[in-house]
Order: C-alpha cells, then structure tokens, then sequence
C-alpha cells in the first residue's frame, strides 16, 4: 500500500497535489510519503510479533536524514554498511546500540569508529575480516560482537546482481564451515560471539527462498545458539515490492482482482512462511529490511523538454537522467511511468529518456504511455528505494532535492545542489 494517488485528475502525496510541488521545487526531484513509510514498518512489526524480534532498516536503501530520524521514532534498529551510515544513524536520532554493522570491506578505521560507537554488531563476512576485528578491537581495549554470516546457498530468484545467497556470491561464509569457523571464533581473546546472520538477495517476490533459507538454517542456529551462547539470529532481508501496476496497487481492489502469479509477497504472507522454523529457536530475531519499507514510498518527479521522432523510435525527453536514478541502466529495472495530471490520451510506444551523453539512459524502453508534450510532467513510481541513494553528479549535474509529505504538508528535507556545491572541496592545481 502507498499514498499515491489521483484526485480530481491530479496526482497527489497524500495531501499534497504534485504537480502544484513540481512547481515550488522544481524538477527532477524526489518526493517521500511519511505515512507510507510508517505503515509499511507498522505493518511488518505486526506480522512479526509472535517473535522476540526486531526490525533494523536497511540504511543503504535509502539514507536521507528525515527518513532515518522517521524510522528511529517508529523504534527501527538498522542495518549499515558503512562508517558514513552510521554516522547518518547517528544525526538523525538513531541508536549505535541498535545498529548492526554489516559490508564485505569494511576498513579499519570504520572498524574503530563502530567500536567506539558501540554498535550492536559486526556482521562479520570472512575469516580475515574476523581477525582484523579482533586485533584492532585489542589495541582498543574492547571486546567486539559478532554475528558470522552464513551463506546458505539458497537460490533467491532474483535478478543476479542483488542475488547474495548462493555459493558462488562473494558474502558470507558457507553454510559447510559454519561450525568451523565459530569454534575458531570463540577462541579469539578481544571478540564476543553475539549472533549468526544471513541475507539471500534483494526484491524476492515470493515465500519460498524465505522458507528454504529458515529451514536450511534453523538446525545450525540451534546448535551454534546451545554451543556458544548466542543471543540474536538476523534473518536478512529481501522483501519485494510493487514495480509494476505500482500506482494502481495502492487500491485494496487491485489485489483481489489479481491472479496468483502477478501477486506480490505480504508482510503476512512472509511472517508466515518463516515463523514456523524461527519460532522454536526460541532466540531474538533481527530483520533488516530496505526497499520494503521505502520502495513505494517515494516518486521522481521529472518534466518532458522534447519529443523526437526518427523513423525507428519516438523519445520522450525527460530532466532527469540515470545519474539521478540507475536502476534502469544497472538493472534494467522497472519503474511505472504515470502522468502528473490524468490522461486519457492513446497510449503511444515510445522511450522515455534522459539528457545524459550514454545510449543506457533510459527510464523506459518500447513502452506504451500517454503521448506526452513538452513541458508535461511525470512521476516515475516506486522510487524511494535506491533512487537518490545510488545517485551521482556524472555530467556535473547536481544532486536534487528531497521532499518528504505528511498529510497536507510538504517538507524539503534536502536541497538541491549549486553549481558552488558541484565544485565544493576541488581546487585548481598547477604542476608546473
């Protein structure tokens, strides 16, 4: 569910018109629904609940500070990857004491500030990461936790690039030397063995990589959990959502008249696959979802500058381009294409694409949509998720502003970049 939708023939965010916001702002720019975001998270909590468990958000989905601080005060933990993650977390409100540190790279110096910031803990991803963090947290006098991941080597049906689960993807460590690697773990003087954790891939659209992945599980966590004392067993995350039909999917209606095969996992439907083996661990469960909670929360708002037509394509020329979101060009992935104001115009096949010099910018490719005009404005949906998160200034193009809505009321929770702040912290340096 989100809060997108048409009224009197104007897209809305919750209570406030779009195209009336794409006016003050100006585009391209991204527009988050709070109250999307607090439902999601509410919603999934709910489902949870017959489980000690806890809900960290996947930072990296999406970062603003706004958000963060939304998700904190909702009483999210979260999962980072990064030392600059978790200093957002921190900012906005966030507790280190709820942060689960996760990331194949991590460097010594994020290894440092997390134990100064005595996070929760290390999702520790290989053995030479294990003895990195038992060093350095020796020379700083403290005791480290730890959560090993474990690679299941379950197949998540994905796409390959946020597929993590398998044997052959560079995460974790194999499910066959699991208990090897624990026993040589323990023995380590500055490191506490806290948890075990896994992740299987990113957008799964149904129940039964989660279940496999639980059942392949369970066993281990139970004689890790008897062996070594271990208090949490993080789950992951992976939650798909809507990218398709995203904006008619806000109507309870759209469900029921969708067949099997074209619905998309519920918070209760993945509660329920899972529980049955987790329950009986009888441990603290983490969760760390991202895009679940974001995903349908945000929109890119972009404007149309040109139609061009060659014998072979019709373009529709947009102001926002793939440095402000890559999903399209990374992933080829989808994202729904809607009209600002409704349109009951013959949909025409056509491009949508960007001003950036590359043939991979595109948001839409043989598309059918409503014939779009210069100056028209679209939203392209399901954005909040690895949108302004991924985003860059390639073609020197600044980054763009941040909205978040809540009822009537819409806030900017991030500028838009100046051409001062394309240059900031550059100089020009003459070796001659």
């Amino acid at each position: 569910m989100h809060h997108f939708t048409y009224q009197n023939g104007s897209l809305y965010c919750e209570g406030v018109n779009l195209e009336e916001l794409a006016s003050e702002t100006g585009t391209p720019a991204y527009v988050y629904s709070a109250s999307t975001i607090s439902e999601n998270f509410r919603r999934l909590d709910s489902a949870l609940s017959p489980l000690n468990h806890e809900i960290c958000y996947a930072a990296k989905a999406n970062s603003n500070l706004s958000i963060l601080h939304l998700l904190a005060k909702q009483g999210a933990g979260f999962d980072i990857v990064s030392s600059g993650e978790l200093f957002r977390v921190k900012k906005a409100g966030g507790s280190p004491a709820h942060c689960t540190f996760a990331g194949v790279g991590k460097t010594a110096e994020e290894i440092r500030y997390a134990l100064e910031s005595d996070i929760y803990s290390f999702n520790v991803e290989s053995e030479e990461e294990l003895l990195r963090i038992d060093s350095i947290a020796g020379s700083c006098g403290k005791k480290a936790p730890v959560a090993i991941r474990v690679n299941p080597d379950v197949d998540a049906q994905t796409h390959k690039f946020i597929s993590t689960g398998k044997s052959k993807n560079k995460f974790g460590i194999g499910i066959d030397r699991a208990e090897a690697v624990y026993s040589d773990a323990a023995s380590l003087k500055n490191v506490s063995l806290r948890g075990i954790q896994t992740h299987i891939g990113s957008q799964i659209l149904t129940t039964a990589p989660f279940a496999e992945a639980a059942a392949k599980l369970a066993p281990l966590v139970k004689k890790l959990k008897d062996r070594h004392g271990l208090e949490f067993f993080s789950f992951g995350g992976g939650l798909g959502i809507i990218y398709s039909d995203a904006l008619e999917s806000a109507s309870p209606s759209w469900w029921e008249t969708r067949s099997p095969e074209d619905k998309r996992i519920t918070p209760e439907d993945y509660a329920a696959a899972i529980i049955p083996h987790l329950a009986p661990l009888e441990m603290r469960i983490l969760f760390e979802p991202g895009r679940f909670l974001v995903g349908n929360a945000g929109v890119l708002l972009s404007e149309v500058q040109y139609i061009k037509k060659t014998p072979a394509k019709h373009f529709t020329v947009v102001d926002a381009a793939m440095n402000d979101l890559i999903r399209p060009a990374l992933y080829e992935g989808y994202h729904q294409i809607v009209p600002l104001r409704e349109s009951q115009a013959t949909p025409t096949l056509m491009d949508v694409v960007g001003p950036v010099c590359e043939s991979g910018d595109f948001f839409a490719q043989d598309r059918e949509l409503p014939l779009l005009a210069p100056g028209d404005r679209i939203a392209l949906m399901s954005a909040g998720a690895y949108g302004f998160a991924m985003s860059s200034q390639y073609n020197s193009r600044p980054l763009l502003p941040e909205v978040l809505v809540k009822g009537t009321r819409a806030e900017l929770a991030r500028t838009r970049q100046s051409y001062d702040d394309l240059i900031a912290g550059e100089k020009i340096v003459e070796l001659e």
